[in-house]
């Protein structure tokens, strides 16, 4: 069977990450053969009778190190099956930060990957210096594994795959597509705890709720994160004009 998009994890937890990704949307992508997620127990490519596939740090230290041979011996068996060189990720927090580009990269240029997930104090060096193409992080901060990290990963490339989602718009819209965050959103009943939707999304008028939604979306990204807003293009005499009205409409509210 050809899928579109396949991925492998090596984690020493397969069934809990395996469940957690054959759920709701990715779950029915897979039932209709539009991906593919296989999870990989890296204990059964030990030549250890005890299944042990970590050991002390030369050097020193406290913790254990996961040694390079069941990491390699898991990492060639895929690569035999898929009759070539996968590229791998090595999910760990001296990666650098895993951003919607890296997402919409990874679903551009490869149909398969292997997420490789540490544990302990980390994963032998030679072992990544021989199989990994690309170290990714989640951010500034260390989890006691890498399988939380792979399963958002494979979540994020996955449903950007054709087919997965619906339409593209429902990618295409969201936050970080392209360098804004999303606009707010309501759904109902109209009244909620006193609180209205905004009328504009209840006119039917889809131009003028387009443009309601692209200025929101504007402000939010402009207060929340002003390291993202600093780099948007809004050049464009469409972005221009609603800079003017938000200035305007602002100063209205100041003088208020």
């Amino acid at each position: 069977m050809a899928f579109q998009y396949h991925i492998h994890i090596m984690t020493l937890f397969p069934d809990v990450v395996g469940d957690m990704l054959c759920e709701s949307i990715l779950g029915r992508a897979q039932e209709r053969d539009i991906i593919r997620i296989d999870c990989h127990q890296i204990r059964d490519y030990t030549l250890n009778k005890q299944k042990q596939v970590d050991d002390y740090p030369y050097g020193g230290g406290h913790g254990a190190v996961m040694q390079a041979d069941p990491l390699y011996q898991c990492w060639k068996h895929i690569c035999d099956e898929m009759g070539k060189r996968v590229h791998t990720i090595y999910l760990s927090p001296a990666g650098h930060v895993f951003r919607q580009a890296d997402a919409k990269r990874l679903q551009r240029e490869y149909d398969s990957l292997i997420l490789v997930c540490g544990h302990y104090e980390g994963v032998d060096e030679r072992f990544i210096q021989e199989c990994v193409d690309e170290e990714i992080s989640l951010g500034d901060f260390v989890l006691t594994g890498g399988e939380i990290p792979a399963m958002a990963v494979a979540d994020a490339v996955c449903r950007l795959v054709p087919g997965v989602l619906s339409d593209p718009e429902c990618f295409i819209e969201e936050s970080h597509w392209d360098g804004l965050l999303e606009c707010p959103q309501y759904s109902r009943p109209e009244v909620w705890h006193d609180k209205r939707v905004p009328p504009i999304l209840l006119s039917g008028h889809h131009a003028n709720i387009a443009k309601w939604r692209r200025k929101q979306a504007i402000l939010r990204t402009r207060d929340r994160r002003p390291d993202m807003y600093e780099k948007l293009d809004l050049s464009s005499k469409a972005d221009q004009k609603l800079l003017k009205e938000i200035s305007a409409e602002e100063a209205e509210h100041s003088e208020e």
